[in-house]
């Protein structure tokens, strides 16, 4: 019979887990990201982790994490044992969503309706790539530099804009917190915010990569103010951070995008991203809502 366990210590859980997660830093790039950035750059504004462990004997068959405000992220947890994950937090802990492989995210939104009578609204299809060779966009005026200190601003507002954007939300006081916190801890992390700069050395766009752990970085978000789109700065942007990554000792390049965007979707196809597996978001809503 299976053992299901919740761990309140984020180091005891990496241990327990580590190996499992990294023999796939590409697919488990999510899990592996988070845990390296609150080991290594904790944050005391950092909410408590949902940390889950499900072993079968001695053997780990599989695992879950959450760390708020972000969803349950699946990719350790085999389709096959999702109702057991469910089964144990059901009733335990409540779930603004969940992210993932498509196959085990849609079997957990169906167990965990099942068992704690919620909605479910898919928030995003999404699909993994992983990096291939680089190349590099030709022909897009300006040139690629570090984010400084006196880009905190720029990229806030920026980060707020992605936000809104991307998960529909109303651009209010919350979002530009945790745009903030977001730029306060991935830069004391040691992330690369790279910033494409026009001709002029104005920002046109902004990608940002995780630093690398496990030989994986996580390139995003990249943001493109709408008026400067279809320009190529967004390719360019993308393929400086991710060289940024390379250098810096990423040998694993990954990213996500929005299944409903065509236009990233080829963008990072050409300069060498290749499709690894399609992955979606759910949203819970409450029971009788």
């Amino acid at each position: 019979m299976a053992e299901v366990t919740k761990h309140d210590d984020l180091a005891e859980f990496w241990t327990l887990t580590g190996d499992f997660f990294t023999a796939d830093p590409v697919l488990h790039s999510i899990p592996i990201a988070a845990v390296d950035r609150r080991l290594r750059h904790p944050d005391p504004d950092d909410q408590p982790p949902l940390l889950v462990t499900v072993c079968e004997g001695d053997l780990l068959v599989a695992a879950a994490l959450r760390t708020p405000p972000w969803p349950l992220t699946l990719t350790g947890v085999p389709v096959e044992w999702v109702e057991t994950l469910a089964d144990a937090l059901a009733g335990d802990v409540e779930l603004p969503g969940v992210n993932g492989p498509r196959d085990a995210v849609e079997a957990f939104v169906v167990a965990w309706a099942a068992r704690t009578g919620c909605g479910a609204r898919e928030v995003m299809a999404l699909r993994l790539y992983q990096l291939g060779e680089l190349e590099l966009p030709a022909d897009v005026p300006g040139q690629a530099r570090m984010a400084t200190e006196d880009d905190i601003e720029l990229l806030t507002g920026w980060y707020s804009d992605f936000r809104v954007e991307a998960t529909e939300q109303v651009r209010d006081r919350g979002v530009e917190e945790q745009s903030v916190r977001f730029l306060r801890a991935s830069t004391a992390a040691g992330f690369g915010h790279v910033l494409w700069c026009d001709g002029d050395g104005r920002p046109v766009s902004w990608a940002s990569a995780s630093t690398p752990a496990s030989a994986m970085s996580r390139l995003g978000p990249v943001f493109t103010p709408p008026e400067l789109r279809g320009r190529g700065y967004g390719a360019a942007v993308t393929a400086a951070c991710a060289a940024w990554a390379g250098e810096n000792g990423a040998e694993h390049v990954v990213l996500y995008t929005d299944l409903s965007n065509p236009t990233s979707n080829s963008i990072y196809q050409r300069i060498g991203f290749r499709s690894v597996v399609d992955s979606a978001e759910f949203a819970f809503t409450p029971a009788g809502g």
